[in-house]
């Protein structure tokens, strides 16, 4: 399952909840340009309205070698829709109605010939919960320095 993008605030930003896999629906432009790693998670959401899950704010840039029918009329950030189960999306429309919950792409990947997403229902953190996690990581690269040295 090779990655193609990897959304690297989030780890930062939020705290990971629940994880899920969704498909995406796209044409076939977008999918050869996915999968020539052209393609920015950099402040996409997903939004849930009407039942149906769209993922918010990626940047897909045109194939270069697309034809001139499919760029006339193509948004690089336009949104796009998850192909989730009634079931999950219910559950993560109830969740997101909870304050402080949202729904972010963790990562965009391959699977065979499929693209898809993992997704993350997420909590933002607070400046001392950051402070806190460099700390940790500062403590961990510290003892693995000292580690290696003997």
């Amino acid at each position: 399952m090779p990655t193609i993008a990897i959304n690297k605030q989030l780890n930062h930003n939020f705290q990971n909840l629940e994880e899920f896999e969704a498909g995406l629906v796209l044409t076939g432009a977008e999918v050869k340009s996915i999968k020539t790693r052209h393609i920015s998670l950099k402040g996409a959401f997903i939004s849930i309205k009407n039942g149906q899950a769209y993922i918010k704010k990626v940047h897909i840039p045109i194939y270069a070698k697309a034809s001139l029918q499919s760029m006339k009329n193509y948004d690089s950030d336009a949104n796009r829709k998850l192909l989730l189960t009634k079931k999950e999306i219910l559950y993560l429309s109830s969740k997101t109605k909870e304050k402080g919950l949202t729904i972010m792409p963790v990562s965009v990947y391959t699977t065979r010939r499929l693209i898809k997403v993992k997704i993350a229902l997420v909590k933002g953190k607070r400046k001392f919960d950051k402070r806190e996690d460099i700390k940790r990581k500062d403590i961990n690269r510290n003892i693995l320095r000292k580690l290696k040295n003997f």
